[in-house]
This record gives C-alpha cells, sequence and structure tokens, in this order.
C-alpha cells in the first residue's frame, strides 16, 4: 500500500504558524473585517492602505525597532536598499499621520491587512494574522483612550466575543518609580523582565543588587501584588504614596479612565495589574488588552504612544488598540464559517430569456445566486443552496425551497 501521508518537503505544506483559510470560513472572516470596518467608519475613523513592504528604516524607526526581530527583511532589487515585510501596521498609520497628512487637529484612522512575522506570540498565534486597528492622533487627554477602548469594546461585541474583559495599566507608573530610585537603561531592563515573570524573588534580589533606597524599594516590590478589581487603584495610591508626581499623575489617569469605561460600558469587566507592561519599550501611557473567558491569550491590545510620528518629522499624541481577525473569528461565540445571509439560490443552466434577467434581478438585491451546471445533478446543495428557481406553469421562474434529503 502507498504510503500518502506528505514528507516535510512537499510542496503543498505550508510553513508552520502559516494558515489560509478555505471556504466557507474565508466567507465569515471578509464578513468580520467589513463589519469591523464598518463600526470604525461610524466613528469617524478613515481608512488608510499602507503598503506591505517599505525600506527597512521606516519601518524600524523610533518606538518601531522592536519589532526588528520579527521583520522579514530583503534586499530592493531596483535600488540596491534594505526593504522589510511589515510585521505591524501601527508604525505606518504613524508615518502617515505625520508624513502625508499633515492635519492640525484630531486625526482618526483605520486599517486591515495581513502582516508577517518571522515568529508566532504564543503556542496558537499566526506568523501571518490579518491585522486591524485603529488609531486616534493629536490627543493627549483620556478621553481619547477612552474612546479608542470604546471602539474596540464594540468591534468585539459585535464579533459576538462575550463576556468581555480588559486589562488596564499604566507604563507611567514603573517609569516614574525607576526614574525616583534611579534605575535606567540595563537595570530598569532586568527589573521589568522579572516584573513581566512576576518573579517575587527575583525582584527582591535586583532591587537588593541595585542597593535602592528601602522607600523605592518598597514602592517597586509592590507592583507585582497590584492586581485584581477597582480596589488595586486605592491600594495603589496607598502602596506608592510618596513616589513623586509623575506616578501620581499616572494613578490619577488611569483611575479617570477607569471611572469613564465603566460608565459606558458597564457590561464590561475591568481588571488592573499595575505590573503588566506589555510594549513598555512601545507605549508611553494607559495599556489594554481585551479577553474573553474561555480562549487563551488576549484578543485586542493596544494603548497610547505619543511622539510616535517624531522619527518621521512630527511628533504627537497617539493612541489606539489592533486585533488579529483571524483570531476574533475562532474566538467569536456567534460566528460560525457559514457565509453570512440566508443561503445561496441554485438557477437551473438555461438560455430562457426571463430566467436570465430574473437571476439577475436577484443578485442585484443582494441574493447569492448560483448556476446549476449540467452534469453535476446536486452539486448547488452542496454550496450552501437551500432555495431553487423553478419555472411555473404560467412561465414565471419562482422560488422554491429544497427540501433536505431523508438522510440530513
Amino acid at each position: 500500500m502507498t504510503d500518502r501521508s506528505p514528507g516535510p518537503h512537499s510542496p503543498w505544506l505550508l510553513p508552520d504558524s502559516v494558515e489560509e483559510l478555505l471556504p466557507p470560513a474565508a466567507a465569515a472572516l471578509e464578513h468580520l473585517r467589513q463589519s469591523s470596518l464598518e463600526r470604525c467608519a461610524r466613528w469617524g475613523y478613515e481608512l488608510v492602505m499602507p503598503p506591505v513592504i517599505e525600506y527597512l528604516e521606516a519601518l524600524l524607526s523610533g518606538v518601531a525597532h522592536d519589532l526588528d526581530l520579527q521583520t522579514f527583511k530583503l534586499t530592493d532589487q531596483m535600488s540596491g536598499r534594505m526593504m522589510g515585510v511589515r510585521a505591524d501596521i501601527t508604525p505606518q498609520a504613524a508615518r502617515i499621520d505625520a508624513h502625508q497628512l499633515r492635519r492640525e487637529g484630531p486625526v482618526r484612522l483605520c486599517y486591515s491587512g495581513t502582516v508577517l512575522r518571522t515568529r508566532a506570540e504564543g503556542a496558537e498565534g499566526s506568523r501571518n494574522p490579518l491585522q486591524m486597528g485603529a488609531e486616534l492622533y493629536g490627543h493627549g487627554g483620556i478621553e481619547s483612550d477612552v474612546e479608542v477602548i470604546g471602539l474596540m469594546a464594540e468591534i468585539l461585541s459585535a464579533a459576538g466575543i462575550e463576556p468581555l474583559h480588559v486589562d488596564l495599566g499604566h507604563v507611567g507608573i514603573f517609569r516614574g518609580l525607576c526614574s525616583a530610585a534611579g534605575l535606567e537603561g540595563d537595570a530598569e531592563a532586568r527589573l521589568w523582565d522579572a516584573l513581566q515573570r512576576k518573579s517575587t524573588a527575583d525582584i527582591e534580589a535586583l532591587l537588593g543588587e541595585f542597593d535602592v533606597a528601602p522607600a523605592d524599594h518598597r514602592r517597586l516590590s509592590a507592583l507585582a501584588g497590584l492586581s485584581g478589581g477597582a480596589e488595586v487603584l486605592t491600594a495603589a495610591t496607598q502602596a506608592l504614596a510618596g513616589a513623586g508626581d509623575p506616578v501620581d499623575a499616572a494613578l490619577e489617569a488611569l483611575t479617570r479612565t477607569a471611572e469613564a469605561l465603566a460608565a459606558a460600558r458597564p457590561d464590561m469587566t475591568l481588571h488592573f495589574d499595575l505590573g503588566e507592561l506589555r510594549g513598555y519599550r512601545y507605549h508611553t501611557g494607559i495599556v489594554f488588552a481585551a479577553y474573553t473567558p474561555g480562549v487563551s491569550g488576549e484578543l485586542a491590545r493596544g494603548g497610547r504612544y505619543d511622539d510616535i510620528g517624531a522619527v518621521f518629522g512630527r511628533g504627537r499624541p497617539a493612541t489606539g488598540f489592533s486585533a488579529d481577525l483571524k483570531a476574533l473569528r475562532r474566538a467569536a461565540a456567534t460566528t460560525t464559517d457559514n457565509p453570512p445571509g440566508g443561503g445561496a439560490i441554485a438557477a437551473p443552466w438555461s438560455a430562457d430569456e426571463a430566467l436570465r434577467r430574473r437571476v439577475a434581478a436577484l443578485r442585484e438585491a443582494g441574493e447569492t445566486v448560483i448556476w446549476a451546471l449540467p452534469g453535476h445533478p446536486g452539486a448547488a446543495a452542496g454550496q450552501g443552496c437551500n432555495r431553487q428557481l423553478v419555472q411555473a406553469a404560467g412561465g414565471d421562474w419562482q422560488i422554491e425551497t429544497i427540501e433536505p434529503a431523508e438522510n440530513e
């Protein structure tokens, strides 16, 4: 018997963590993409379409330098310069705001497109996510943070992500504590790493190694345990008292943001983790991520990253979020792999002019009509047809329901 299992070099195999979508999953994903961008448009976010590849220095400039290890690189055969395949669209949107649009006042942009990464994020992550996101430039207050989190929540809820949990933090708290303690550079980076691992032993050891003053030691040690519900904000105010104005300002911004979100979206559960600093080197203020019970990993993430456009000649306040629409489709409770709508209509192949006009009118009205090609009886049912066009006695073509077979 011949072994038909694919070998490691079979031409139809895809690379690890790179996937393709087949019918009808692709139709469901495209419907999710369109509906998400439509909601962005209703909020006033304008669609941009950056290129898949750019010169490397543009993709990795400034805060985007952290994307270096995630970026596939190639040589431009026309110029000889190094180019990169985008691993994140956010820096591209910032370039458009800063260099191309150059508008005064708030600018709202949204986007959707495939990104490519050298390695997947997490065990179930993809190396070719379909990234969708929204960015708000030109406003530095918490109101814009509340807006983008609200838009993110609406998109996730519309996709069927329920219930919705949002983690909130603020990188200014850790930065302010490190500055007060005189920690910078490598010392700050090592402490950040230990904090992300919630390794209290390593945190204590590092603070002892750095010879931090007792009050600063106590405050930095407390960060790892400041996680939970709204009571965390009260506990943080007490535990971090005396840390200085930057920490106080960050705590106040976080508190005001939480209060506004609780009022706007009482159905959304808020969780606070002052030691969780996702995108620490990238963000400058509020950071957040969305989750839902039963699904491992975050479904969307974002935060404030002021002055991201400075490298392009125009630094401005900025905040936004992004999500992998493939992950949303898998996680959404109400999303199925059936194309949106009520099923398709089968039409018998015929040169009858009345039938052709009827098919054209149905398609114009938004119906899916599939020609039942000669020699393939029953094929239409396999393409999602639950109705068919049948010629009545008077010559008119009418829609009838296709009765399912008894064994279905």
